[in-house]
């Protein structure tokens, strides 16, 4: 036998012609290789792995979905919650402006009772008391106001605002700027930057004309539209 030959593999039979196979070390280790990979794709291996898969992304659809179910559950408590607070700002809000109110109801029923049954005459004195209390009275009312952010508007000799003001009449007065109020026939309100009712005002048109002097000429217009 020379250096070159090698005897037959054992399942090979010489009776029938085939020749011996020369496997080196390398041809042997590429050969165990391919067994294996053939033996890991085996039907059996893919389906368990496919299997293994599905399992895998129902899990997490299973968890995706309770996590939408309660990210949808919180989404409509927080809607509700907000409803009710709502509400109840809107029947609440004045709460705490009513609460503040209450002292000047019992004032007035304090002046009321001192003003006594309608058959006996006031004195004097019973008088001048109801307007003192009166007068206290609407002092409390209009610091309650203020505190609550609502102003009264009371414009007698300032400028004519038609923001805030309602012109009712335009007189002539020498003693009173053109375009100034002269008088106030019914004080406004503002809360905040709004105008809850304007000033009803009678506002100058400066010196008047004077029929006896020709000279004299008719103070100017001045446009009083709210």
């Amino acid at each position: 036998m020379s250096d070159h030959d090698y005897p037959p593999n054992k399942d090979q039979n010489p009776a029938h012609g085939d020749k011996p196979v020369d496997l080196t070390e390398d041809d042997r280790a590429v050969a165990d290789e391919i067994a294996s990979a053939n033996q890991s794709d085996a039907p059996g291996d893919a389906k368990k792995g496919d299997g293994d898969k599905s399992l895998r992304h129902e899990r997490q659809l299973a968890e995706l979905n309770d996590r939408v179910l309660r990210l949808a559950a919180e989404l409509e408590n927080t809607r509700r919650r907000g409803e009710r607070e709502k509400a109840d700002a809107g029947r609440y809000a004045i709460a705490s402006f009513a609460r503040d109110l209450l002292g000047v109801t019992d004032n007035f029923e304090r002046a009321l009772e001192a003003a006594g049954s309608d058959d006996a005459p006031a004195s004097a004195e019973a008088l001048s008391g109801i307007v003192a209390g009166l007068q206290m009275t609407e002092k409390e009312l209009l610091s309650v106001m203020e505190r609550h952010g609502i102003r009264r508007l009371f414009p007698k000799g300032e400028k004519f605002d038609p923001n805030l003001h309602q012109a009712v009449a335009q007189i002539p007065d020498g003693s009173v700027p053109v375009g100034h109020v002269i008088d106030v026939a019914q004080p406004g309100f503002t809360i905040g930057e709004r105008v809850l009712r304007a000033a009803i005002v009678t506002v100058s048109s400066g010196s008047g004309y004077n029929q006896d002097d020709d000279d004299a000429a008719p103070g100017p217009s001045f446009d009083t539209r709210a």
